[in-house]
């Protein structure tokens, strides 16, 4: 099975547009450089600003609503803006702490407890009201910041690039993040997609956006409140929009329905069956890419989908990971260096299908989503030599030391070539394996589903030791090579997972003859035990599941996995 590509394989990202946006409004912000001026580190002073006095928000014929981005954003002076938010296993609730920075030192402020419940960012971070023009209130909700949204400079003697993450992770299993702004950089505190849409109806409107007092208080912000004019317009299949607001509607769709679902939607789970679309076999709660702000929209930078020549509209294509040219030499050895620490999670987005792709009239096919994840602390970096002719590789691990020097390699197995339509790159063999147990834990089906290419899909836990914030294989496009490569390379760096959805038949689990009662589900990493790892005993999780029904027309419900309660 393959992943889905990420609109063909582009993700939005930070980049130097995200800058042109903010630069007319970087005045606003009072943060004009000072020549000499030493830098400082304190806490970091926050203000909410506008990018533009009015937006114009596209309402596409037969959408719920439009995407509530209306050109707001944090900007950062004094010091960044820096959350550590962690978990210490499923059965603890999430904490959050901000780490304020001096010189060399840093100080960390807990936030209230129970204020954050997840990693998606600060919850009810901003108030919005939106009125006719007779004065009439239409909307009145909060929105959620996730410090790690679109970004940009404010100011040209700020930091050129951000260390921090491009996203707030999603999967249900996370275990810790780091969210932060750099000084002198501005976050687009638009959720983009990922929030809920509003019902505006065509027209004009009025829009007052303030950060809520409970945040106001704990960063020391002014009360102040911005008004923008909303204009929303309603856009109908072949017409009734510009181009570019079409293209960059269809690019968004792209990245929400794909790029964030990864190939699953269950909107249909709460009956129990599984309505999943692609070919991709990500999961559905794939963390989906940084919001486009209308502020680069409006500026006709999103007629331009992808990079190229002469443009950006804040997403590229990660650098494909250059494997070594030539099969390594010498004696193979597994040197005493640190190692990665490949870790399941249990299955989530639990449904039934009807197996869709090669389905069997009748059958009912049990379909999840299984993420493999590397604690590291070293990457896991397998390179695959292909004897010329061959639809196989020889694939192998490398070691290096704590300055990065390769230092050992082993042989590991094999990568092989999968030609089906929808697939057509090389898998790396015995990555994991996925089972349904019996209520005693006895194996009932295997999933025929045990060759993968790997990708950097999920930020799992970029709190442990040589997390990496900015993995660069972050999709197919990156790192599952062609069917005419020599050579691949691929790497689950530390901190990150790579999620596939189980949907296909042979790989979801065939449920239509067995009885009602318990289940397991169980994701086994490294499964023959050929990679070399620092701990094998966490290799293993399962997840409980009940199904029900009749064949045809089966059912499942997905008990609370401690305090997890993603289905």
């Amino acid at each position: 099975m393959t992943r889905h590509p990420i609109s063909s394989g582009t993700r939005l990202r930070r980049t130097a547009a995200v800058a042109v946006a903010l630069a007319a409004v970087a005045a606003a912000t009072g943060a004009a450089p000072v020549a000499g001026a030493a830098p400082t580190t304190t806490a970091p002073k926050l203000k909410l600003i506008a990018a533009a006095d009015s937006v114009t928000l596209d309402r596409y014929e037969g959408e719920p609503g439009v995407n509530l981005d209306l050109g707001t954003y944090l900007t950062v002076d004094g010091g960044p803006l820096e959350f550590k938010v962690t978990r210490p296993s499923y059965k603890k609730p999430v904490t959050a702490a901000q780490i304020i920075h001096e010189g060399k030192k840093t100080r960390t402020k807990p936030l209230p407890a129970g204020l954050v419940k997840d990693f998606s960012g600060l919850p009810g971070f901003l108030k919005v009201t939106i009125s006719k023009a007779s004065g009439a209130k239409v909307l009145d909700t909060t929105q959620a910041f996730c410090p790690n949204s679109a970004a940009g400079r404010i100011r040209p003697d700020a930091p050129a690039t951000s260390k921090y993450p491009e996203e707030c992770p999603r999967n249900p299993f996370t275990l810790g993040s780091v969210w932060g702004v750099e000084k002198g950089w501005a976050a687009n505190t638009s959720r983009g997609r990922e929030s809920a849409p509003a019902d505006l109806p065509p027209g004009e409107y009025t829009a007052k956006v303030s950060v809520a007092k409970t945040y106001r208080d704990l960063f020391g912000m002014a009360n102040e409140q911005k008004t923008i004019k909303v204009k929303v317009r309603k856009v109908t299949e072949g017409g009734g929009g510009p181009a570019a607001s079409r293209s960059a509607h269809s690019a968004m769709a792209g990245h929400s329905a794909h790029g964030s679902g990864h190939g699953a939607d269950h909107g249909a789970a709460a009956s129990g069956h599984a309505s999943h679309y692609g070919v991709d076999g990500r999961g559905a709660d794939a963390p989906a890419p940084p919001a486009l702000s209308h502020a680069l929209q409006d500026r006709g930078t999103a007629t331009h989908l992808g990079d190229g020549p002469g443009h950006t509209d804040g997403s590229r294509n990660a650098p494909a990971l250059q494997p070594n040219a030539h099969r390594p030499t010498g004696r193979a050895s597994v040197p005493n260096v640190p190692k990665p620490d490949l870790r399941s999670l249990p299955a989530w987005d639990i449904a039934i299908s009807d197996g869709e792709d090669g389905d069997v009239p009748g059958k009912d096919y049990l379909a999840f989503s299984a993420n493999v994840w590397n604690a590291g602390p070293a990457p896991l970096v397998v390179d695959g030599f292909r004897s010329p002719g061959k639809n196989l590789m020889d694939a192998y691990q490398y070691f290096y030391d704590a300055n990065g020097k390769q230092i050992g390699y082993t042989p590991t197995g094999a990568m092989e070539w999968d030609p089906r339509v929808g697939h057509e790159h090389w898998h790396f063999k015995d990555f994991a394996s996925y089972r349904l147990l019996s209520a005693n834990q006895a194996e009932i089906v295997r999933s025929g589903k045990e060759a993968f290419c790997l990708a950097n899909t999920d930020a799992i836990d970029y709190t442990v030791k040589n997390a990496n914030w900015h993995p660069n294989n972050t999709d197919l496009s990156t790192a599952c090579g062609e069917q005419n490569s020599v050579s691949v390379r691929e790497v689950l760096d530390v901190g990150s997972g790579d999620t596939y959805t189980q949907y296909r038949p042979g790989q979801s689990f065939d449920v239509t003859d067995l009885p009602n009662g318990t289940y397991y589900i169980q994701v086994i990493a490294n499964p023959e035990h050929r990679l070399q790892e620092t701990n094998l005993k966490n290799n293993v999780a399962l997840r409980k599941v009940v199904l029900g029904g009749k064949p045809g027309a089966r059912t499942v419900k997905v008990p609370p996995h401690d305090l997890i309660s993603a289905p």
